[in-house]
């Protein structure tokens, strides 16, 4: 199918050959051949009315009407009204953006600037206009309805594509090493019942799910915290659903989880385990409680487990959001966590054509809030920091037995 671009090519080369019949009919062809939303497209693009369209369509069913019609010589017709009102676009233009004009003091600079709210203050002003003309200016000025996007990191730190680098060139080494790389994350909280869950999928028409109207649980309404480890050099993911709290206890236990599922079959001689996390969180960088447990798992495993977290701002890099999180997004949209069986299957079901897999298991397991870890146990840590931000980098290794 050709795109927007193409066929604006093709009536602006064309149109300066055609009269007022031909031109019709050409446009009218064209939105035939796109099929359901030509018209739209085509007035779109350019600029003809949908009546004017169709009218051509009807033209192009029934030849004969054609037959007897004169042919408006070039120029005839009414004239539109930015033509005939000289000052018309520049009063839209600064209605639409008052500062880049000059004009904060505009009466719509606070109001949402529909069409219909922008026609009704041009008339106001003395400007014969209607909706459907103030949207056609609008597009003819270069304007199109557009949503806020996520750009902005807030404030940088000075460092940080330093640490970008230094976490491409640990997880590159690692790679080519064999050594397992894993990049971990807690997927945002979800209420498990008869609720909304966003997107769509396909239903007959009238069948779609019933759910509640609100999103106002109790607190005796469960809620499921899915744990995420990414795979970087088989493409798996591995993910724990958590039924109690977040909490560096649980990240540290869903590794573990992983390595007993996964891990220790696909990597039967490691020499080191690479992590990479957010820096806050669960797993995050000042969290005691997430270095004594990766002691443990250290210990257990028998090797160093070594830790790069992201800078602060930046955990939509962290390749567990990009190449498992949005998979599993995509892949239960539009259906209900009515209970964690559901989750799990949900979660357990996503694929892509690059070839993830993922699994997932249920840990029923509690794990209490606020628990300490004290000065003199925090200091039995074999912990060693990297010369580089060595709070964002540090590698733990196993403690000499005792």
């Amino acid at each position: 199918m050709d795109t927007d671009e193409q066929i604006a090519l093709r009536f602006a080369q064309l149109a300066p050959t055609f009269n007022e019949r031909s031109l019709r009919l050409f446009v009218a062809a064209e939105a035939n051949a796109l099929g359901y939303g030509g018209v739209s497209r085509l007035s779109r693009i350019t600029g003809l009315s949908r009546p004017t369209i169709e009218k051509g369509q009807r033209e192009l069913r029934d030849p004969c009407a054609l037959s007897g019609q004169r042919i408006r010589r070039n120029g005839g017709g009414r004239k539109q009204r930015c033509d005939v009102d000289s000052t018309l676009l520049s009063a839209l233009e600064n209605m639409v953006e008052p500062l880049s004009r000059g004009d904060p003091m505009s009466p719509l600079r606070w109001t949402c600037k529909s069409t219909r709210a922008l026609a009704c203050a041009l008339v106001e002003r003395g400007h014969a206009t209607s909706q459907r003309m103030v949207w056609t200016l609008l597009h003819r000025l270069g304007y199109s309805l557009q949503a806020n996007r996520k750009m902005e990191e807030g404030n940088q730190h000075p460092d940080r594509n330093a640490q970008f680098e230094h976490i491409n060139m640990q997880v590159s080494r690692a790679l080519r090493a064999g050594t397992p790389v894993i990049s971990v994350d807690t997927k945002k909280k979800e209420l498990i019942g008869n609720y909304k869950n966003n997107g769509r999928k396909w239903h007959r028409k009238g069948d779609a799910p019933k759910v509640q109207g609100h999103d106002f649980p109790g607190a005796d309404v469960p809620r499921a915290y899915p744990y995420g480890i990414y795979d970087l050099a088989n493409n798996t993911g591995h993910v724990v659903i958590g039924i109690d709290h977040d909490t560096g206890q649980f990240a540290v236990a869903s590794i573990r989880g992983w390595w007993r599922a996964e891990g220790r079959r696909l990597y039967p001689n490691p020499k080191r385990l690479l992590i990479t996390a957010d820096g806050g969180g669960s797993n995050g960088c000042r969290l005691r409680l997430w270095k004594r447990e990766l002691q443990h798992l250290s210990n257990e495993l028998g090797v160093p487990v070594s830790v790069c977290h992201f800078p602060p701002g930046t955990s939509k890099w962290n390749k567990v959001e990009h190449r498992l999180f949005s998979f599993i997004s995509s892949n239960w949209r539009g259906e209900p966590l009515t209970d964690y069986e559901t989750m799990a299957n949900l979660i357990s079901g996503t694929k892509t054509a690059a070839g993830l897999t993922v699994t997932c298991v249920l840990d029923r397991r509690r794990y209490p809030l606020k628990m300490t870890v004290p000065d003199e146990e925090f200091k039995d840590i074999n912990l060693k920091q990297d010369k580089f931000h060595g709070e964002w980098n540090y590698t733990i290794r196993p403690q000499a037995k005792r």
